[in-house]
């Protein structure tokens, strides 16, 4: 560990010296890369030194335990070696956790999709609910949401629905709730107070940067068309809507929900990118399926990953055998305890592949 943690330490020394010259402070872009990751490795290094004190410290009360004489020496050499080698383990603990390979797409925003699966209209319905908890959950977070595009149902529930999140980590936290999730309640319309169970999907997809996906108008066909509201209400007669299908993909995305055709345009634009971005990412997450067989998922939408019983008031996270008994919380929008077990389960498992 002492190894990579020097490696680390020598670029960021290299860091330091580029911030300082002045092609690199005129060129922004470069500059502002550069910061952050010698942001990133100024708390490895702080925490290295910090690592490196304390071995000291070990190594001295051991020498004085040793060595000295004086009953009152010793005991207070015992004392601070106790208090080291405890102070030991955790820092350890908190290096490991620093030289895990960082997700280059954490510091993205999202493309989120709702659809409804099976289970009609109380599917469509469920999907409208996980809709609301995520929204609730970014206002919590202080993110922004942003509805692409929607095709809602008479009772009120989403066929489909796609949203933009933007803000400090939001990929990092919720880019584990792609798959299947499946709602066990009594719907409303039940008479005779059975359960049923239904299932809506989620798909969860960075945003990538310009230079990432680059689109040109002729690597796209555009298709415009009125915009209609539930059940052909809200007929708009302006061809406002919007259809986008990439020629090399076959990828279609469409976007409604602005009165503009120019919003809807640059809406529709966003979702194709993050659809061609995630498109890429699966291909090469294929190819390192192996590497990745312990950790949690694919976020393939045909997998099941959590259920939510209402009547036990129960979610389940089917990857981690996470159990809690307070869904109306987690429905309410606290998804922290969700999130928060599933990125410790996920660093848990890159720490055992870096040991191994």
């Amino acid at each position: 560990m002492l190894e990579k943690l020097k490696i680390l330490e020598d670029r960021f020394n290299e860091l330091s010296d580029l911030l300082t010259k002045p092609d690199i402070i005129s060129d922004q872009s470069r500059y502002i890369k550069i910061s952050k990751e010698y942001k990133d490795l100024k708390t490895v290094v702080d925490k290295k030194n910090e690592y490196e004190e304390v071995l000291s410290n070990i190594s001295e009360a051991k020498e004085i335990i040793k060595n000295e004489n004086d009953k009152e020496m010793i005991e207070l050499a015992n004392l601070e070696l106790n208090e080291a080698q405890a102070k030991v383990v955790k820092i350890e603990d908190d290096l490991k956790k620093l030289l895990i390979p960082k997700d280059p797409d954490d510091p993205k925003n999202i493309v989120m999709e709702l659809r409804a699966g099976t289970g009609g209209d109380e599917a469509a319905l469920f999907a409208r609910d996980l809709y609301e908890m995520y929204r609730r959950y970014a206002e919590h977070r202080g993110w922004k949401t942003e509805v692409m595009d929607a095709s809602a149902t008479e009772m009120g529930g989403f066929k489909e629905v796609t949203l933009t999140l933007e803000g400090e980590g939001v990929y990092r936290d919720l880019q584990y709730e792609s798959g299947g999730h499946r709602v066990q309640r009594v719907p409303e319309t039940e008479t005779q107070g059975r359960v049923h169970t239904s299932a809506a999907t989620v798909a969860v997809m960075p945003e990538p940067e310009d230079v990432e996906v680059e689109l040109k108008s002729d690597d796209y066909r555009v298709d415009k068309f009125g915009a209609s509201g539930p059940g052909g209400q809200h007929v708009n007669k302006t061809e406002s809507a919007i259809r986008l299908t990439h020629h090399e993909t076959g990828i279609v995305v469409q976007c409604q929900d602005e009165k503009s055709q120019h919003k809807n345009l640059a809406k529709a634009l966003r979702v194709l990118k993050a659809r061609i971005y995630e498109k890429k990412r699966e291909e090469e997450a294929a190819k390192q399926a192996e590497q990745r067989k312990g950790l949690i998922g694919s976020g393939d939408r045909s997998q099941r990953i959590r259920t939510y019983n209402f009547p036990q008031n129960r979610l389940t996270d089917h990857r981690i055998n996470l159990t809690l008994y307070k869904l109306d919380q987690v429905i309410a929008g606290d998804l922290t305890p969700v999130t928060d077990a599933l990125i410790e389960y996920d660093r848990d498992q890159l720490r055992g592949d870096m040991i191994d």
